[in-house]
This record gives structure tokens, C-alpha cells and sequence, in this order.
């Protein structure tokens, strides 16, 4: 038999016409196969987790067949106690399927630690800039005899003097100790 004839031929058309059922068979098997694997149409609301503490938010999302990712700790944020959600994604509310992570950024224990700069023997105008950039708070104002008038003679922190380079807490509140511009009797 020859190409042609075979190509006109009932028997090929019949073997084209099974292969095209089996083709659409098959397509659908498999569509039917993944709806039923991928729960096509079901999802779970994810809950809103913030200022909850690490236990509560693990025992909500495993209720909800849901998976836990921490990310990282962010700043610290005095509004959510420590230890506790601060962010996360997907927000709540989202539609989501079944074991899907849900990312959490918590609030750090405290504020992170800052190297104090040398701001000794330079000006208040100077020194209390250079502080509050880097995050520190300038606390009580004592002033000495000295003949440098505003210029810083030292820093304390709670009572006790500090150095530059020392790490504190960011917010910190730093006192800062001036002269007065009076000379130093002896």
C-alpha cells in the first residue's frame, strides 16, 4: 500500500479519530487530577497576627493548616510588646491555599546598640546634633566650672560616666556635663 492510499484511508482516519478521544481523555483526567490536588476554589482567610506573641500566633496558624516563616526582627516598636508580630505577608485577610507560609517579622526585645561618638570638647551646638542623629536622646544639662563655656566636659549615662564607643540603646537618654565659662579658682 502506498503512502497516499494509506493517508486517504479508513483505517487512518479511524486511528486519528482515536488518538484525538484519547488526547481529550487525557486532558481531562488530568484537569480533574489537579483540582482535586491543588483544592481548586477552596482557601483559608489568613488571620490577623499582629501583637500576638510567637506561641498564640503557631497554635492559630496550625488551626488554620497554615505554616509559620519567621523572617527577621525589625526596629524596635514600644506600641507591641516583645517578642510579638509586627508584620506580616500575605496581611490578614488574604485568600490563601492550604500550607502556605505566612511570613512574620517580630518585635525585637529591646533597641538595637549604638556606639556613643566622641563629642568631648566640643561645643553643645555641636554635640547634641551629632547625639540625636544617631538616635540618642540628650537627658539632664549640668554645668561646671570650666573656662570653655558650652563646651562638653563629659557624658553620662544613668549616673555613670561613659566613653565614646561604648554601645547603648538607641533612645537612650545621655546627660551632658558643660562649662560654664568661668575660670577654675585655685
Amino acid at each position: 500500500m502506498s503512502l497516499i492510499k494509506f493517508l486517504t484511508s479508513k483505517v487512518f482516519f479511524k486511528q486519528i479519530a482515536l488518538a484525538a478521544v484519547a488526547v481529550v481523555v487525557f486532558c481531562f483526567l488530568i484537569l480533574k487530577w489537579l483540582d482535586v490536588t491543588t483544592n481548586n476554589g477552596e482557601f483559608i482567610t489568613v488571620p490577623d497576627l499582629k501583637g500576638k506573641s510567637v506561641e498564640t500566633v503557631k497554635i492559630e496558624l496550625e488551626d488554620n493548616d497554615l505554616v509559620m516563616e519567621i523572617q527577621d526582627s525589625a526596629n524596635y516598636n514600644p506600641k507591641y510588646p516583645k517578642y510579638s508580630v509586627i508584620e506580616q505577608d500575605p496581611i490578614a485577610g488574604a485568600q490563601v491555599k492550604e500550607d502556605r507560609k505566612i511570613y512574620l517579622t517580630l518585635n525585637p526585645s529591646g533597641y538595637r546598640k549604638v556606639a556613643v561618638p566622641n563629642v568631648v570638647k566640643r561645643t553643645f551646638r555641636q554635640a547634641k546634633p551629632t547625639l540625636e542623629a544617631l538616635g540618642f536622646m540628650v537627658g539632664d544639662i549640668t554645668y561646671k566650672d570650666d573656662i570653655g563655656k558650652d563646651i562638653v566636659l563629659g557624658i553620662t549615662y544613668k549616673g555613670k560616666p561613659i566613653d565614646s564607643g561604648e554601645m547603648l540603646p538607641l533612645k537612650s537618654k545621655i546627660d551632658v556635663v558643660l562649662g560654664n565659662g568661668k575660670r577654675v579658682s585655685n
